[in-house]
């Protein structure tokens, strides 16, 4: 008996896509904002009036719109470097999952310039932001508190500095310090 990842697969990706936009009332101008394409382009995959997309980005974009992997469409070949879902990735779709929140309906709780951004971070292509009030407004759609996001957002901090050539263990104190300050001001004056 063929499974449901089989019907999947031998199902167009057009039809897929498609149908996604039909059954969640996903306006065609709002997805190409969210996967960073235009409305065109959009049509044109729909249509079939141009092949289906094979970057792997795009399709990856498309995917995490979706809630689907990106090897249900067959145009999709598995990048040589893998992504990597890092623990505030996890964090995040967890607490979506918790919240009942489809992609689309997590992604319209955003502006819409800051859609795409987010996306690129569901898919492991792009870390939580490094601006404090971005990162809250992804704790405050989720219902998370500032103290739990905050330790992410350090984690990310750290991690730039270290990239960056700042040795955190030669300036322990100053870094612990920076963060004491950085916690401090963001749990008395963010509510």
């Amino acid at each position: 008996m063929p499974t449901k990842k089989d019907a999947i697969i031998t199902m167009k990706s057009s039809e897929m896509l498609y149908n996604f936009l039909e059954n969640t009332h996903l306006h065609k101008k709002d997805f190409a904002q969210m996967i960073g394409v235009t409305l065109s382009y959009v049509y044109n995959l729909i249509d079939e009036t141009i092949p289906f997309s094979t970057r792997s980005t795009t399709l990856e974009r498309i995917a995490a719109v979706m809630d689907i992997s990106p090897e249900d469409f067959v145009e999709y070949k598995i990048p040589q470097d893998p992504i990597l879902i890092d623990e505030t990735t996890e964090f995040i779709r967890e607490k979506q999952k918790e919240k009942n929140l489809s992609t689309v309906q997590f992604l319209k709780s955003f502006p819409r310039k800051q859609r795409l951004e987010i996306v690129d971070i569901l898919r492991g292509a792009r870390p939580i932001p490094l601006d404090w009030e971005e990162v809250s407004v992804i704790a405050q759609i989720l219902d998370i508190s500032k103290e739990e996001m905050y330790d992410f957002w350090e984690n990310r901090l750290r991690q730039l500095f270290k990239i960056s050539g700042f040795n955190l263990e030669n300036n322990q104190g100053l870094a612990d310090a920076m963060f004491k300050s950085a916690r401090d001001y963001i749990y008395k004056n963010n509510k």
